[in-house]
């Protein structure tokens, strides 16, 4: 965020006169001045669609604004240690042990307070408290920097589900003390933190908030030549491409590597998008002694002589993913500036002309695949990858769709509020975009209170067949009305690596089952229009719901339970 602040306002009032009434309400909590950050993370989210709408609670009152604001999408906790009492950082030292630990446990009680009203809320940012500001010269230490200390460890052993602990020193070191703080502005007015500080802060959330809001990115795709080993295959040759960690520069790209099998191991799916001969790269994947990434690791490769934004496209469509769900990685110019031309929702990163930087550049970015929920689906992706490349050869093999279909041998699971699924759940509200009918997100704290609550239940569905388990892949919240025996579908969903096997009429069925069974009369549903889920705007009607109300952007349906035709698909058994 290289622009001025008064830039950044101006923008920013521009962006906010396109929200429509759907916002992202984000309260920040604070006991010291924080209001130059509100336009600020405005700005830093709006810039990738997020409609938020940033505001400050009353100056110093976190506990009573925990309970008036829990039900925003987004809190925001600054709890600044040297305002816990006034002047505490120069009183601190002088208490007796009884009086600090009196200032701990009434801190402790607070905590508990703010935690325990904000349990239910969809995400809370919670700063941990830092001495820095004041203990930055104290080379032993002192007792804000032990305040300090217990204050975190007894956060990070009651933090819940919807709660992240955000690391301040870590923004702070990231642009420096000096660039982060201004006293003079803290003594006159309580506003200890600067512009560039406040800059650097919306950029080190913004990913918490793009993973809530089902924007994290889910592929890193990797040029070869000179982007995962140093030198061009095709003329160096395979004994002289350099990615050893034993040399200067091939340490580097060892380092790359080794980033990358990390990221897949988060669930982030690893591709390559090079041009080169494919057997060549096939050789030096298969048998070089210092190549890391290896076929197990590596979702997808596009390796010829294509030009990389077809390619890309290629890649995207086969991944079931959403083009601006890519980052791309690239040393040359003039392909890094031909996808960012022609696919511009493509996240593309190129190599720094000085190699040692490039690790830095790779860090710095790793935080676009961050994910507020990981599951064992995501440390299987690339397994399951690659069993729908096996079905995909088998329906060529087969004359027609159904019989295809039933050669599969599908079994579906159920799960009714399943507890241990909420991560798993939670996830797929986020990251879901193509089947999905109402693309609400909910984080796992979310989930868990649908759970609880008597006048809801959700259905997770797993996929298995022949050639493996797709894993839990599928999501229906309910909410109901059961004195009026009516019931509305909150949202219904699937991943998009089960898409096309007609597993959603079958859940359809199993549900509409249920609902019967606890003699609901009839069930309300609603599509809502994205960008993205345009496939199934007419679900419902094939699922034999009567419309309500229809328009471009949503329709409303009802369904008597009697009245359902299920499609008792043989060849799908649950």
């Amino acid at each position: 965020m290289n622009l001025k602040y008064s830039e950044i306002l101006l923008r920013n009032r521009e962006l906010g006169k396109s929200i429509s009434d759907q916002k992202y309400e984000t309260k920040v909590l604070s006991n010291i001045i924080t209001a130059q950050l509100n336009e600020l993370l405005e700005y830093t989210l709006r810039v990738d669609d997020i409609p938020a709408v940033v505001t400050s609670g009353d100056y110093d009152n976190i506990v009573q604004d925990s309970l008036k604001f829990h039900t925003s999408d987004l809190v925001i906790v600054f709890w600044e240690l040297c305002n816990i009492i006034d002047g505490l950082q120069y009183k601190i030292n002088l208490l007796e042990d009884e009086q600090f630990d009196a200032i701990f446990e009434k801190t402790k009680s607070e905590i508990d307070l703010v935690l325990n009203n904000l349990h239910q809320s969809s995400l809370v940012l919670f700063n941990k408290p830092t001495a820095i500001p004041f203990s930055m010269f104290d080379i032993k230490g002192n007792n804000l920097d032990k305040l300090a200390f217990k204050i975190n460890r007894y956060l990070e052993s009651e933090i819940r589900e919807n709660v992240k602990l955000i690391d301040l020193e870590k923004i702070i070191a990231s642009i420096g003390i000096t660039k982060s703080l201004d006293l003079r502005y803290y003594y006159s007015s309580k506003a200890l933190y600067t512009v560039a500080f406040f800059k650097a802060y919306a950029k080190y959330i913004k990913p918490f908030v793009l993973s809530a809001n089902g924007k994290a990115k889910k592929a890193l795709i990797f040029d070869c030549d000179n982007t995962l080993w140093k030198g061009i295959l095709g003329e160096e040759g395979f004994d002289g491409i350099e990615m050893s960690s034993k040399t200067r520069d091939g340490a580097i790209f060892a380092e790359i590597q080794s980033m990358a099998l990390g990221l897949g191991k988060q669930g982030i799916l690893i591709g390559l998008c090079s041009k080169n001969n494919p057997q060549d790269v096939d050789e030096v994947i298969k048998s070089h002694p210092d190549m890391q990434l290896r076929d197990e690791h590596i979702a997808i490769k596009k390796c010829d002589w294509t030009d990389k934004a077809t390619n890309l496209r290629k890649i995207a469509e086969e991944l079931h993913i959403g083009l601006d769900s890519l980052v791309f990685v690239d040393d040359s110019t003039f392909e890094v500036n031909l996808v960012k031309k022609l696919l511009p929702a493509i996240t593309t990163l190129q190599v720094p002309e000085r190699l040692h930087n490039y690790p830095g550049m790779l860090y710095e970015n790793s935080s676009l695949f961050y994910n507020l929920s990981f599951s064992k689906e995501d440390m299987q992706k690339i397994t399951m990858y690659k069993q729908s490349v096996l079905r995909e050869k088998s329906k060529t093999e087969l004359s027609d769709i159904e019989s295809y279909l039933s050669s599969l041998e599908f079994k579906i699971t159920v799960f009714e509020d399943e507890a241990s699924l909420i991560p798993r759940m939670s996830q797929m509200t986020q990251k879901t975009n193509q089947f999905n009918l109402t693309t609400k997100r909910y984080t796992e704290g979310d989930i868990k209170k649908i759970i609880s609550e008597d006048n809801s239940k959700i259905f997770a569905l797993s996929v298995s067949d022949k050639f493996g388990d797709s894993g839990v892949t599928g999501l229906c919240i309910i909410n109901f009305e059961k004195k009026n025996q009516t019931s509305n579908i909150d949202t219904f969903l699937l991943s998009c690596r089960i898409i096309g096997r007609n597993i959603e009429y079958a859940f359809m069925d199993y549900i509409m089952k249920y609902l019967k069974k606890i003699n609901i009369n009839s069930v309300a549903a609603t599509y809502i229009k994205t960008k993205k889920n345009k496939q199934v705007n007419n679900f419902f009607d094939k699922c034999s719901f009567a419309t309500i109300t229809s328009s471009d952007e949503i329709k409303k349906y009802n369904q008597i339970i009697k009245n359902y035709k299920e499609y008792q698909l043989s060849y799908i058994r649950i």
